[in-house]
């Protein structure tokens, strides 16, 4: 296996209707060319040894014996190829007829999968020739004199590698097969199909295959008939799509008079991760399953040199396109619902908020003042603070200043310099001396302001940290890390950005919008250092504890499928190609990683907040981990990556 990864295919060949020699050169020629790139599983159209439009042909002896003497002579010709391949012919099954999906690998036929649901309705009128699995009583089924297994229950196994199979219309029905196979412990479901096309109706074959990918938490291998049909009543587009867990990886143009090859790898550690997590899975198995499901050992094909094809998003919290207008709109929602409830239930009259100009702070003033207009209460009961400290640079103090009076909520200053330096005296601190007690003396003193005027003006402090900082434990405790609600706690830095300019651009006027995207460009920091003598910010965070795009990439896939290290740096490798050199990702890995373990202490005290996305570090839900946890089996990273 390549760090879970297996390679697959959809494969549309050019057929001739009831010519089945010239079939399988057609198929033959595509398994090569699967087996130079590395393929190890693939799948072909329903029916593409005869081609799926025969009509009564199907009941000829002449073509059915054809197709198993064309069947044969593919496996034979084929013996020197490893991949794990399903083709669909007709085959006789004593008195009866089956429309069958037959696996095959080195030159020997492994089992022979019947459809189970024959359509017949419009178009469709397959029980004219065929007979349903659900009718059979044989468990063995003779070609050529020799006995092959036969089920609709079959898996295929290797390590934890198992596919199953069902055939076109077998998806489109309640409940499909591959549900039983998936639970049965199929990873990855292959589907020889010969769908038509009709207006509307491709867009809703992508929804069932991507919504059954979900439902099965397995990759989905779809192959349908294409040129060289019969075009009499219908016509057959052609197309290969490969989905893993409610994602289309790839998909193949339709209407095309070429042969398609759609190559993808389905990750098999995400999903056994998944269905691990997941543990409504296999609810019901003891009444649904199968009492008889027939496991079929195969081999995996080695590859020769594995590079990964699939797009491996580097910003997996961030949509693209239209995506993304929705994603930041329905994110806002859920923030402002949150709040309003929490604002509702204490009788809250006022919302108080550390304003420093940058972006955590800004996206929580947002979401405080769309909740009191939801709430429809004005927005002078909320009450925004800058506090100007020893780092407090120019740009951030006049965007705070500028935003607060934009937006029309109450805005007060006070600074924490003299309380700070008295405080320095309390404990005896050198102020010369730029250490974390100088940095966590501040956020404390700030925190402390905000904590007593809610007390004074019967208010919630709103908590401004994100899920970013929370994973790396970039906060301090008893500092910005406390507050009475936390809207951002589970909006990753990388999105924050996203949805304070969604905001400026769609909820605010000329004067907001200017502030708010200025803010959206200024370097992230915590000034608690002095600014440098230009007055810019000399504290930047991403260059103490690395980029957040990369620190959001390892929280994802780290938490969201519980990733290796070795797997996350491969994966970084491949997203950040041409950004970051090796060096760099396998850096800030490890300091992810001995982050994201030491700080567990702030993250289980966090204050309440909601939940926006699929990944959240609860310690009332989502993660709840020991603070004292042992590293030692993810860092130090520099002995297990490569």
């Amino acid at each position: 296996m390549n760090y879970g990864f297996i390679r697959v295919a959809a494969a549309v060949p050019h057929v001739s209707v009831a010519d089945c020699f010239y079939n399988v050169e057609r198929i033959e020629g595509l398994m090569r060319k699967a087996s130079e790139r590395d393929v190890q599983i693939m799948t072909f159209p329903e029916l593409c040894i005869t081609a799926y439009t025969c009509l009564d042909l199907f009941g000829k002896q002449t073509l059915l014996k054809s197709a198993e003497d064309a069947l044969f002579k593919l496996v034979n010709n084929t013996a020197d190829l490893a991949i794990f391949t399903v083709v669909g012919l007709p085959l006789v099954l004593g008195n009866r007829l089956i429309n069958a999906a037959v696996a095959f690998q080195k030159g020997k036929i492994a089992g022979v999968v019947p459809k189970t649901y024959l359509p017949n309705y419009k178009e469709f009128q397959e029980q004219r020739w065929f007979t349903s699995s659900l009718e059979l009583q044989e468990k063995t089924i003779t070609i050529k004199d020799n006995n092959y297994p036969l089920s609709s229950h079959l898996l295929f196994e290797y390590g934890n590698v198992s596919v199953g199979i069902e055939i076109c219309e077998d998806l489109w029905v309640p409940v499909p097969p591959s549900s039983l196979l998936s639970m049965a412990g199929a990873n990855i479901i292959l589907n020889p199909s010969s769908s038509n096309e009709l207006i509307g109706k491709h867009r809703y074959r992508c929804s069932l295959i991507s919504q059954q990918s979900a439902r099965c938490i397995a990759g989905y291998i779809y192959a349908m008939a294409g040129y060289g049909e019969s075009s009499t009543d219908l016509v057959f587009a052609g197309g290969g799509i490969i989905a893993e867990n409610g994602t289309i990886l790839t998909e193949s143009k339709r209407f095309t008079m070429e042969e398609q090859l759609v190559i993808s790898e389905i990750d098999i550690d995400n999903l056994q991760n998944e269905r691990l997590t997941n543990v409504s899975f296999m609810k019901g198995a003891e009444t649904l399953l199968p009492k008889e499901t027939i496991k079929i050992p195969f081999d995996l094909p080695k590859t020769n040199k594995f590079e990964l094809t699939r797009y491996i998003d580097p910003h997996p919290f961030v949509p693209s396109g239209d995506a993304l207008n929705e994603r930041c709109e329905e994110i806002l929602n859920i923030q402002v619902a949150g709040l309003a409830k929490r604002v509702s239930h204490v009788h809250a009259k006022t919302a108080i908020i550390g304003i420093s100009g940058g972006l955590d702070s800004t996206l929580a003033l947002l979401v405080a003042v769309l909740t009191f207009d939801a709430l429809k209460l004005p927005c002078k009961q909320i009450i925004g603070i800058t506090m100007p400290g020893f780092g407090t640079t120019n740009r951030t103090y006049i965007n705070a200043v500028n935003l607060m009076q934009s937006l029309g909520i109450t805005s007060r200053e006070i600074s924490i310099v003299k309380a700070t330096e008295q405080h320095f005296k309390d404990i005896e601190h050198d102020p010369s001396i730029h250490d974390v007690t100088y940095e966590n003396s501040q956020a404390r003193e700030r925190t402390q302001i905000l904590m007593d005027i809610a007390n004074q003006e019967n208010g919630l402090v709103i908590g401004t940290g994100d899920l970013s900082e929370l994973a790396l434990g970039w906060a301090t405790y008893n500092g910005d890390h406390m507050s009475m609600y936390g809207v951002n706690t589970s909006i990753p830095k990388t999105l924050v950005r996203y949805l304070v300019e969604w905001v400026a651009t769609n909820k605010m006027d000329e004067s907001s919008k200017a502030t708010l995207l200025d803010i959206a460009h200024t370097p992230i920091s915590p000034e608690l250092i002095p600014a440098d003598k230009d007055g810019n910010i000399s504290q930047k965070t991403e260059d103490l504890v690395g980029p957040y795009e990369l620190h959001d990439f390892f929280l994802y896939q780290f938490l969201r499928f519980g990733s290796t290290p070795e797997k996350i740096n491969y994966l970084a490798q491949k997203a950040f190609e041409g950004k970051y050199d090796k060096d760099t990702i396998k850096k800030w890995l490890q300091t992810f990683f001995h982050r994201f373990f030491s700080q567990q202490f702030k993250r289980s005290c966090l204050p309440d907040g909601p939940k926006v996305g699929s990944i959240s570090l609860s310690p009332r839900g989502d993660w709840r981990m020991p603070s004292d946890a042992s590293s030692s089996l993810w860092f130090p990273v520099e002995e297990r990556i490569l």
